[in-house]
């Protein structure tokens, strides 16, 4: 006989990224949506152009320095794509001939679909996917006029920090690249497939590298000389020379926010936060200030698989 369905309330978290502390500062209830309850979000166009604009530039530096030029990084892009698409094949929606907001090769998508599809859905499914890898290839492109990849020998690309605080908070996430100088000074980059924010903006895109800031000065001892923001939707660099005074604030404020998420975690008290950003949300049918009802709190499960009830916190 099967065990009965009980009500359970998750555990706290014991890690945050980036990326999940930036969804509960920005939307308590996205948050929960996003590591509780695990919901299904759809893949974007924005999303997948920029996991394939980031890989490019990380393997470029696979080859020697006089290689790499515009012209072969632009090349990278559909070999980058192909091989995402191997991965994730789930990303082929983007790409269906009858999809307004895809882009991708129609004609495959119409032979998997059994031949449905038209040969004017597919012509439209293909000129989307070429103009939005032509988007893709120009990111790549605009980022040489920002650095000078032939004078840069990244000491790490995608690299994953990971550290524990004293109280017991680990703190984790992938730096996109880490440069170090001969005097062992540290340079942390990061790179942004959209435009630079607003001046008013801007404390929460140096939020983020101030986090992997901190995770590196654990680690390594020594906290980082730059971070760097790489905008190459708009062709910006913003940098922040951070100090010790900095980051322990930034601890702070972390350790506020996993107390703030322990509450909610225990009394359900999962509260949206509408802003811009709504018309985006792939909850938004479920939210309640939009007239919707989110998922039963606590969560069903059964005693005999409580780690079923951990939130994953997956990095940024």
């Amino acid at each position: 006989m099967n065990a009965r369905p009980e009500l359970a309330a998750p555990r706290p978290p014991s890690s945050l990224s980036p990326s999940r502390a930036g969804d509960f500062m920005r939307c308590p209830l996205l948050y929960r949506f996003r590591v509780i309850d695990r919901l299904p979000e759809k893949p974007s166009e924005a999303a997948t152009r920029g996991t394939v604009v980031h890989a490019v530039l990380e393997r470029l530096f696979d080859v020697p320095a006089i290689e790499r030029t515009p012209v072969l990084a632009r090349s990278m892009v559909a070999p980058q794509w192909q091989r995402l698409l191997a991965e994730r094949p789930e990303l082929a929606e983007l790409f269906a001939p009858d999809s307004a907001t895809g882009v991708a090769d129609a004609v495959d998508a119409a032979g998997a679909a059994g031949g449905t599809g038209t040969p004017a859905d597919a012509e439209g499914g293909a000129e989307r996917l070429a103009r939005w890898l032509e988007s893709a290839e120009r990111l790549v492109e605009r980022w040489f006029s920002l650095e000078d990849p032939t004078r840069l020998e990244p000491a790490e690309r995608e690299l994953y920090v990971e550290t524990a605080l004293e109280s017991g908070l680990v703190l984790r996430g992938y730096v996109d690249r880490l440069d170090v100088a001969p005097t062992g000074d540290l340079r942390v980059v990061d790179y942004k497939t959209g435009k630079a924010p607003r001046p008013e903006y801007a404390a929460e895109a140096l939020f983020q590298m101030k986090f992997y800031a901190l995770v590196l000065w654990r680690l390594r001892g020594v906290v980082p000389r730059r971070l760097q923001l790489v905008y190459l939707g708009s062709g910006d660099v913003l940098t922040y020379d951070p100090t010790e005074q900095d980051l322990r604030g930034v601890e702070r404020k972390l350790l506020a926010l996993w107390e703030a998420i322990r509450r909610a975690t225990e009394t359900g008290d999962w509260r949206p936060r509408p802003g811009k950003l709504c018309d985006w949300c792939d909850h938004r049918a479920l939210c309640p200030s939009f007239g919707g009802t989110p998922p039963v709190y606590p969560l069903p499960t059964t005693r005999t698989a409580p780690d079923d009830l951990v939130p994953t916190d997956p990095a940024g």
